[in-house]
């Protein structure tokens, strides 16, 4: 007689320990696992199965979201729900479709399925999972419920499975085919059998275990049972009487059989025990710690060019990658096999808050026209904290210009054995976000001069006419200048003929337009230009100039921005010039800032790319560090953090000196992020010291003047004062610090030893990094004080309120960062300043726009300068960004090429497609 296999049972034990996983999952992550059962008309059986996969979620803890469909919806209704369930990260870690679909539309059952993502699959039927499973690849895909159940009560019976025979009847996608798979995979010697097989009986009693999906009733009967065997019924079958039944013949078959499942209460209770098993399973995928496969470095000595280094190491799949970390498929949008853009709703939250992880900013001291390795250090010192500390985290750079890259600076991938890759990639194009930037910009420059082209051209009637034609709707963005103008209605025919001018007419003062042109390239005649020559534009000329891309206003947006609702804001914000009545005219009075969020609306996405060491990198937006913020994005900073959760690392980097990227920093990129900042790494070197003590000029492709090559300890001494000030400059903002010296192959120990023992004495943290020529390995001692660091209690704070007057906020940060006396305004200035006030923007922060080459305004001023003022030219309202920069000095926003520049050595191997030159 057989021993029953009791379904309900091992299912209700099953569910206990599920709902256990699920608390735990709420109470320390956060996670509320949820199902999406998508139906399709109104079956009555599928209602009941619906009810039962319901009443088991509430048992268990899981949220079932039960989306009825009508039967009149179409197929590409479907697919558009499936996909919106898809991108749900917040609520939603399975979906399933409810089979069969009821529907009086033709529904492509295969391709509605096919639509679930394979991470959202937990009824395993697609053909992503179904492929895994049929190559044996079982921990790496939701296995089909009912199979994946059956298993479970087959080895419920405690027999030994491995090199027995098994026979399925049946070949469904859903239970036959898997089931065939599932048992292969497990060591069984398998037989599919189905309707056309031939001797159905000899075939079963052959079996050590029977699986029977058939459905038909009583296929089975005692007499085809080998003695002995496990016989797992999956039929449910209803008879004329109302009595459910399976495949197998119960009353016979239990007398021959060892163990046999019981219909109801076999598999059924199983099946939907494993759904709810792969949805828990799906949502703890999300809090899964990092399994990131490091990769090994093959440093020689002497260290190689960039190029040869990055193209001598194989990059990891983009997916691979983004798996190890536990970013999603749904999450990504790939550009090509090694970088992916990392969609905004991987932010998406349940609601639950969560610690913020340690937000490492990586500065510097002020450098030499040659740089001093902020990027290079960045890179070695996340490489060291995930390869040789095993700590998560993320580095977060700026993508950089294409300019530099063809001109003499090259490209800002990091250095050495601590880069970026492919950093070929990585210095060209990348994936399009600053074409995409230049693109929107030059489209406002575009509808500005045809606005005035057009008002200067037509009368008022017409003007109007000819926006506002009687066929078409007003646009959202026209109804909110009738707002901002006062006008109620929305219908052009109810304005009054002076309504209509002031609608029509922006009547910009071509001399106030502050808005240029942009290219991503070094073109130094491009900084003034004539436009308007052709005989087609009237005579209506202008002098106007071209800047690099990355100076664009829509840039430092980007970079600020925390949504593309605040993108678009922002955008619409930007003033590009004045009235004749010097009313601000801004993108949304042009009309444009919808087009020009649609054509960034991908570029707010942050890439992901990675080092030398396979560790993760976000590289996202570029603003230039002086007329801007100097700072990757806010977006990058919060998506990393929340990969690598409250005990991982994310080293973001600012642009240039301490005293303007980092300044800028707190007080701009973290008064509109809310984030905190853990510590900070001051990275200094020899070299830059020994030119603070007094060392002769650096020049960009000179050579090192001797004291720079050759051991100098008193040249050197004399310039440590400038690593005192930039570190008080740190402390002034309240977090921890930690001096980073970066070893150059010039340096000798004793003065690497006496940069350290100076930080030290100046209490603070202090390592000597050999990342250039080490690697990661070559920053562990750097990573380690950066650990040590973060333990110590951030007590950050911001440098100004931002309710103190313009003026006030800039002596600020002249006295306190700069060591001067404070600003000296002009009369000019002066009024500028009073109107920006009076004009609303005078709570906005300070991005002072100054020489990077000194602590002071004058490039020949090293060390700790003291006694100057900061002669502030013009005041520059950036109000989409949210800031007002002062510019002290001359700022060059279109960088020139050199005699010789960097393309001279660039090429492509026409062979392979390889870019070769680069650095």
């Amino acid at each position: 007689m057989a021993q029953l296999i009791d379904g309900r049972a091992l299912s209700k034990k099953i569910r206990e320990g599920l709902r256990w996983k699920v608390e735990e999952l709420s109470a320390k992550h956060g996670i509320s696992p949820g199902l999406a059962i998508v139906q399709v008309g109104d079956r009555p059986d599928s209602n009941k199965y619906i009810n039962m996969k319901v009443k088991a979620g509430k048992e268990i803890g899981v949220t079932v979201s039960h989306v009825k469909l009508p039967k009149t919806i179409t197929e590409r209704e479907v697919l558009a729900t499936i996909e919106s369930l898809n991108n749900d990260r917040c609520d939603i870690h399975g979906v399933m479709l409810q089979l069969p679909l009821d529907s009086i539309n033709t529904i492509d059952e295969n391709r509605c399925t096919n639509k679930i993502t394979a991470s959202k699959d937990v009824d395993g039927l697609t053909v992503a999972n179904s492929g895994k499973l049929s190559r044996g690849e079982l921990i790496n895909c939701f296995l089909p419920c009912t199979p994946k159940g059956c298993l479970k009560l087959i080895k419920s019976t405690g027999i030994k499975i491995e090199g027995k025979r098994a026979v399925v009847i049946g070949r469904s996608k859903i239970v036959g085919t898997p089931m065939s798979e599932l048992l292969k995979w497990n060591n069984m010697t398998v037989t599919v059998c189905h309707s056309k097989t031939e001797d159905l009986a000899a075939e079963c009693r052959q079996a050590d275990v029977l699986v029977v999906g058939a459905g038909k009733a009583g296929l089975v009967t005692g007499d085809m049972v080998k003695p002995g065997a496990v016989v797992i019924d999956c039929g449910i079958n209803v008879l004329d009487t109302g009595k459910l039944v399976g495949d197998v013949d119960f009353e016979g078959v239990k007398k021959v059989a060892g163990f046999l499942t019981p219909v109801p209460g076999g598999v059924g209770p199983m099946t939907v025990a494993m759904l709810m098993e792969n949805t828990v399973e799906s949502a703890a995928s999300l809090q899964t710690g990092w399994k990131l496969t490091n990769l090994p470095l093959n440093r020689l000595a002497p260290v190689p060019s960039d190029s040869a280094i990055a193209l001598a190491q194989p990059p990891k799949n983009i997916c691979d990658l983004a798996k190890e970390i536990g970013i999603s498929e749904q999450d990504l949008e790939l550009h090509g096999d090694y970088k992916a853009k990392i969609k905004l709703s991987i932010l998406a939250r349940d609601g639950k808050e969560t610690k913020q992880g340690n937000y490492v900013l990586v500065c510097g001291i002020t450098p030499t026209p040659l740089g001093e390795g902020k990027s290079t250090t960045t890179i070695g010192l996340c490489q060291a904290l995930s390869a040789h500390l095993g700590k998560r985290n993320m580095a977060c750079i700026r993508q950089p210009s294409m300019g530099p890259t063809f001109g003499i600076k090259g490209g800002a991938a990091g250095g050495g054995y601590s880069q970026v890759i492919p950093m070929e990639d990585f210095n060209m194009h990348l994936t399009g976000d600053i074409h995409a930037i230049a693109s929107a910009h030059n489209l406002v420059a575009a509808a500005i001069d045809t606005r005035v082209f057009h008002e200067a051209t037509q009368s008022d009637e017409a003007l109007f006419n000819r926006l506002c034609p009687p066929s078409k709707p007003l646009p959202a963005i026209m109804i909110r200048r009738l707002r901002k103008l006062g006008i109620t209605t929305s219908e052009p025919k109810e304005l009054t003929d002076e309504e209509k001018r002031g609608f029509a007419r922006l009547d910009i003062d071509p001399a106030t337009i502050s808005w240029n042109r942009v290219i991503d390239m070094n073109d130094r005649f491009l900084r003034r230009a004539t436009i308007g020559q052709s005989p087609t534009e009237k005579g209506m000329t202008r002098e106007t100039k071209w800047d690099i891309s990355v100076a664009s206003e829509l840039m430092a947006i980007l970079a600020l921005a925390t949504s593309l609702a605040d993108l678009k804001e922002r955008i619409g914000k930007v003033v590009v010039a004045l009235s004749r009545e010097n009313v601000p005219v801004t993108i949304d009075d042009l009309g444009v800032t919808g087009a020009c969020t649609a054509l960034m609306k991908d570029s707010i996405k942050p890439t992901m790319m990675q080092t030398l060491e396979g560790s993760p990198v976000l590289v996202h937006a570029g603003p230039f560090a002086n007329i801007a913020h100097g700072n990757s994005s806010i977006l990058a900073d919060k998506i990393a953090l929340q990969i690598v959760g409250p005990d991982g690392y994310v080293c973001t980097e600012a642009g240039f000196g301490t005293d303007i990227g980092a300044e800028k920093f707190f007080d701009i990129k973290c008064r509109y992020s809310g984030l905190t900042p853990s510590c900070a790494v001051l990275v200094c070197t020899v070299r830059a010291l020994k030119m603070h003590g007094g060392g002769p000029p650096v020049t960009p492709g000179g050579q090192l003047a001797a004291e720079y090559r050759e051991e100098n300890l008193d040249l050197l001494e004399k310039g440590l004062c400038h690593l005192g000030k930039q570190m008080d400059n740190l402390r002034q903002f309240g977090v921890p610090v930690v001096v980073c010296v970066n070893r150059f192959h010039t340096d000798t120990d004793k003065e690497l030893e006496m940069v350290r023992d100076y930080a030290v004495g100046q209490k603070g943290l202090a390592a000597i990094g050999d990342h250039w020529a080490k690697g990661g390995e070559g920053a562990v001692e750097l990573a380690k004080a950066v650990v040590e660091a973060c333990k110590e209690e951030s007590k950050f704070k911001f440098l100004y309120e931002l309710e103190r007057p313009l003026v006030d906020k800039m002596n600020e940060i002249v006295r306190r960062i700069y060591g001067g006396e404070g600003v000296e305004l002009s009369e000019m200035v002066v009024e500028k300043i009073a109107k920006l006030e009076k004009q609303g923007y005078g709570n906005l922060p300070i991005c002072m726009a100054k020489t990077h080459l000194s602590l002071s305004c004058d490039v020949s001023k090293k060390g700790v300068p003291t006694g100057f003022t900061v002669p502030v030219k013009d005041v520059i309202l950036s109000a989409g960004a949210g800031f007002v920069y002062p510019l002290a000095g001359t700022i060059s926003t279109m960088p020139g090429l050199p005699t010789r520049p960097a393309y001279y050595e660039i090429d492509v191997d026409t062979e392979t497609g390889q870019i070769t030159g680069l650095f």
